[in-house]
């Protein structure tokens, strides 16, 4: 179980197991640039699969999915395309949004961010 307090590194390695149990193959962890970091990098099939994982203690602040704001938003895609450059996939990607809100529950969110950076 989360606890509050419980860092953000504990909540992406309860996402890496949960993503891998669901037949994913995580590729790489914290790719950070200047702009942004995407927390998870894996593959489901020839589909490469961003996954940025949030999590919140408390929904007095409001719950893992509103903390994505238009800023986070941008981010994200940004460090997505420098990312995807980089790495020269040249197949589908997709961007997963994977939610921890201070208990046992999981919610997986394929494909929840999309859109061009600029």
């Amino acid at each position: 179980m989360l606890r509050p307090g419980v860092t953000g590194q504990a909540a992406e390695d309860r996402a890496a197991h949960y993503l891998t149990g669901q037949g994913l193959t995580l590729v790489a962890r914290n790719v950070r640039r200047p702009w942004g970091e995407l927390d998870l990098v894996a593959r489901e099939g020839d589909t490469l699969v961003l996954v940025e994982v949030r999590k919140r203690s408390h929904r007095g602040f409001g719950g893992s999915a509103e903390s994505i704001d238009s800023g986070k938003r941008k981010r994200l895609l940004r460090a997505a395309e420098g990312y995807l450059q980089e790495s020269r996939w040249q197949g589908p990607v997709r961007f997963d949004v994977v939610l921890l809100d201070g208990d046992d529950t999981i919610e997986w969110l394929p494909d929840a961010i999309q859109g061009d950076p600029s």
